[in-house]
Formats: C-alpha cells, structure tokens, sequence
C-alpha cells in the first residue's frame, strides 16, 4: 500500500466527526473576527483529537492552532471558518429561502474549508504515531479570512517562522491545484468629519460629509480609466450620516478595496486613493481621517508543492459523486445563469460541457484560467513558507462565491463528499512531503527563487492591529 492509500483511509476513519464539525459551523455563521463559537468548536475539537492547542494566536481570540508530533519536518493545513453578511439560507434549498432575514451565511464554504483541513491535519497525526516517523503536523484556525487578513498579521507575527511546507484548500467548482493567482489589497476607512446646520435655513453653514464620501466615489470612478487593468477598487458607505434629509451630514464613513495584481503595484494606487480623499475634504471643508483595517499580498505560486499535489488528485481520482447529487446540483444550477456557468469554466480554462452539474474528473495541471481573481491573506503564508492550495468540487458549477446557492448547498452531501475528497488530497500531499525531504528541499528553494528580487515586506503597517471590532459595521 502507497503512503497515499495508507492515508486516505485514516482519512475515512474520521470522516463523520468532521463532516458534524462542518455542519455545526455553517449552523453558527458569525462574521471576520467574531467567530468566538465557531472558533470554540475547532478547539474543542483539536483536543479531542489528541492535539496540543494553542489559542489567542498573534493576539487573536479566535485564531487556533493544534500540533502533533516531535521533531523533524513542520507541515501546516491552514483552515478557516468566517462567515460572510446578509447570506443566510436554507440547506438544501435551491430558492432564496434565508434561515434569518438579513442574518450571515457561508456563502464561501468556510465551514468546509475548516473542517476538511483538521480533518487532513487530524489524519497526518494519526498516520505518523501509527508509522513511528519523525514530524510534527499543524492545524491553524484561521479567522476573518474574509477581509481581516487574520493570516497576515500572524505571519507579522512569526507563527510561522518555523514551518516548512503549508497546505491549503478551499471550496469551488472544480477539483484542481488552484492556480496561485490573486490580487493583492488594502482595506481602508475613510472619516469625514464636516459641520452640521439646517439644510435649508443655513445651507451654508454647514459642511458635509456625505458629500466628502460622495465626491471621493466620483473621483475614484473617474480613476478607473487610469489604473491597471487588473486593478480594482470597491466601496460601501459604512455611515452615511443619519437619515434626515434636512440635516447637514457632519459625519460620514466609507470603506475602501483596493485591489492590484502584486504589491508593488498596490502601493502607488492606494497613495492615489489617499490623494482623492484628501481633495475630496478639501472641496468640502471637511477633514479626513484614515484608518487600515487590513492588507494581504498576492499568492506565489510552488511548482513542486504543486505536482506533488496534483499527483495525488490523479492517484485519488474525483469524488464520488452519484445521481442524487447530481440532480440536486442541477436544481442549484438552474438558479444560475449561463454566463454564471461559463464564467466558472473560463476561471480554469476549461471547455464547458453541457448538461453537467458538478465536475467529476480532474482539472489539468497545465491548465490556466481566464477569469477574474480575488485576495487571499493566504498570500502572506506564502511570501514566507512554500505553500501549495487545492480546490475542491462542492458546489454546482456554476454557483456564485459570496452568495445564497453557495450557502444553500455547504451541507449536501455532495458538499461533503468533495470535503472529504479535498482532505485525502491535503493529507497526501503531506506526508509525501514528510516521506521525501527533497521535496521540501526543492519548495524552499522555488520560494527562494521567486522572492529573490522582491523579499517579503508585510503590507500591514506596524502600527496596525487586527481590527476586532470590523465585523461590527457589516
């Protein structure tokens, strides 16, 4: 029996524990940096397993980590567990249907993500007590993925100074090495303050915030001819000053994505950001104030962490998907529109093929997609130890990230079932890594490679903590 298979059914001996584990986090979505409860479970869990535990990570309540093992190489499986606002849905139900009006949901499967990556963990553990082999395997609970960059500020903070490789995965369309491309970002507040006054008895002595925030918005629209193309810049007005019409706003806030290909990139266009706000308190006679809440790099790709796990995909096969998955992913499916279908073939740079509702085969390692990309504060991981991610197959293809249908179908079992597949994968890809030091040998040496240039130098400022309180004004 090959290390793979030998870990795979260490892998199936737990699958039902975690696969609850899942279950119960998409049943508690709390947002970035207020996952006390979920975080909670994850712990509980790790010292079930049998794992030394370690909360409060970088200052964080909510970051974990859970290690096993002595001596010899470290592998981390980073999993995480925030929810996002605004998508709560029924499991299973493929209409708009929120569990809660207005409540969070796991509209980007987090509670998957989490739950497969301590099962990986979890399986690694097992594998290397049953085996006798020198290594220690680490499980970190990561929070406020989505938009805190919790990650970030523990690589600021050395928690992962020394480890070797990092393993990751997250939820999709397609079981694939995920093609390491992402955007880098920074996330701002900007503060008006102005004067208040009657608005229509003594218009003029009063200074308005709202229209500061209005005015930034113009002049960073007019930005966008002017910037990369792959650049992008989004914007949600936290506070816009009350809600009478008749009252000069004297306080406003707006909430800054600033998103650029690589940091050397982003620097530049968030110092434009910066000069529109400042003019847009000039025009008005307001004053500006800034605050970062976070900030990720882009991802760097690992060529052997990356053939070294796409071996695995090919040695596991797809998931085992059967008709009844099939066809509830199809009434998913018929929710989303044609372009929504071929959008997610072209973000792999596959072909779409008619009439098929979730991807059972696996995508190409030289395949590269065309579509647009997002952030990830797993982009700091890698800057600093090679890092390797997988998708997983648990939703129709098709289905929107960040919306109703995703959270709808995060407890099917074809949802579990690509969990599990995921898990087997991350699982492999460890411990060929713990069988082989050369591989880990020619990681490090790739990431030496790609950093040569350009070293890491986090994009959070010094002075910048985790913004606990962020999820407050979502």
């Amino acid at each position: 029996m090959s290390n793979s298979e030998a870990i795979w059914d260490f892998v199936e001996e737990k699958r039902e524990p975690f696969i609850a584990l899942s279950d119960r986090v998409w049943g508690m979505p709390e947002l970035c940096y207020a996952e006390h409860r979920s975080a909670e479970e994850h712990r509980r869990m790790l010292e079930e397993q049998g794992f030394r535990v370690t909360t409060g990570i970088a200052g964080i309540p909510t970051a974990v980590m859970g290690e096993a093992g002595e001596g010899g190489p470290v592998i981390a499986i980073l999993g995480e567990y925030d929810a996002l606002p605004g998508l709560s849905q029924e499991a299973g139900l493929p209409s708009p249907s929120p569990v809660e009006a207005g409540g969070n949901g796991h509209g980007c499967g987090h509670n998957l993500l989490g739950s497969a990556s301590m099962l990986a963990a979890t399986a690694v553990k097992d594998y290397l007590a049953a085996k006798g082999i020198v290594g220690r395997v680490r499980y970190y609970g990561c929070p406020a993925e989505e938009g805190g960059a919790a990650k970030g500020f523990m690589v600021r903070a050395g928690a992962f100074d020394d480890v070797d490789i990092a393993i990751s995965w997250h939820p999709g369309h397609f079981a694939a090495v995920n093609d390491a491309v992402s955007l880098a970002n920074t996330r701002i507040d900007f503060s008006f303050t102005g004067k208040s006054a009657h608005a229509a008895g003594a218009p003029h002595l009063g200074r308005s915030a709202l229209d500061a925030v209005e005015l930034m918005n113009v002049g960073v629209n007019y930005m966008r001819e002017h910037m990369p193309d792959d650049a992008r810049v989004h914007y949600a007005i936290l506070d816009a000053g009350g809600i009478a019409p008749n009252v000069v706003q004297a306080f406003a806030k707006v909430r800054y994505l600033i998103r650029a290909s690589s940091l050397v990139e982003l620097r530049p266009l968030v110092g434009r950001v910066r000069k529109i706000a400042d003019g847009a308190a000039l025009m008005t006679e307001t004053k500006v104030e800034t605050r970062v809440i976070g900030a990720v790099s882009n991802l760097l790709g690992n060529t052997p962490l990356e053939r070294a796990m796409h071996d695995n995909f090919m040695r596991l096969g797809p998931p085992p998907f059967d008709e009844a998955d099939r066809a509830l992913a199809k009434s998913f499916q018929d929710t989303c529109t044609e372009e929504d279908i071929r959008a997610a073939y072209r973000r792999h740079g596959l072909r779409p093929v008619p009439g098929q509702s979730l991807h059972e085969g696996i995508v190409p390692l030289e395949a590269r997609g065309r579509g647009g990309a997002g952030s990830t504060d797993v982009g700091d991981v890698s800057w600093v130890v090679p890092t390797v991610q997988a998708w997983g197959a648990t939703c129709a293809i098709g289905t929107p990230f960040h919306s109703w249908q995703f959270t709808g179908q995060g407890k099917t079992p074809a949802a579990h079932k690509g969990m599990i597949h995921a898990a087997k994968v991350m699982a492999g890809t460890a411990v060929d890594a713990l069988a082989d030091p050369g591989l880990i040998a020619a990681a490090k040496e790739d990431l030496k490679r790609r950093t040569a240039d350009a070293p890491y130098i986090s994009p959070l400022p010094q002075e910048v903590e985790p913004a606990l309180d962020m999820s407050k004004a979502l």
